[in-house]
């Protein structure tokens, strides 16, 4: 369920770092969320310096880097696990893109489980079928 953007003036991105940031965000959420990495979802959108504005001035102007992340959990996951992701993010991207910290901007959403939908069908319905057929092969080992 997990999954991440992040929005990126795009002469900060080139083809590695943007390999980077995709393989080292799903390997956060995969920790930090103790999920399987298979479940994140990690997109980049990336845009021109002319049309971004950092406190109040165009970024091709004033040489400022625009860099903001949201990401989306289901409810229920800790403030300790949201405020980890965010931190860890953070990091991921001054260290990867050379963005002072203080320029970065991120958001939490958090969904209900019965407003995630996976393969068509509600997250809570997804997890309980698994938690079901889990008791169920554990009474029959």
């Amino acid at each position: 369920m997990p999954v991440a953007k992040f929005h990126l003036s795009e002469d900060l991105i080139t083809q590695e770092s943007a390999r980077q940031i995709l393989q080292q965000a799903s390997a956060i959420y995969a920790e930090v969320l103790d999920s399987p990495i298979e479940r994140t979802r990690v997109f980049i959108s990336s845009y021109n310096p002319d049309y971004v504005a950092v406190g109040g001035e165009v970024c091709s102007d004033s040489g400022k880097m625009m860099a903001f992340f949201e990401f989306i959990v289901l409810e229920g996951r800790s403030l300790e696990q949201r405020t980890a992701i965010g931190e860890q993010f953070t990091q991921l991207l001054c260290h990867t893109l050379g963005i002072d910290r203080s320029l970065i901007r991120g958001y939490c959403s958090l969904v209900a489980p019965e407003d995630w939908y996976i393969a068509g069908n509600p997250a809570s319905a997804v997890r309980k079928a698994e938690v079901d057929a889990r008791s169920q092969g554990q009474g029959n080992g």
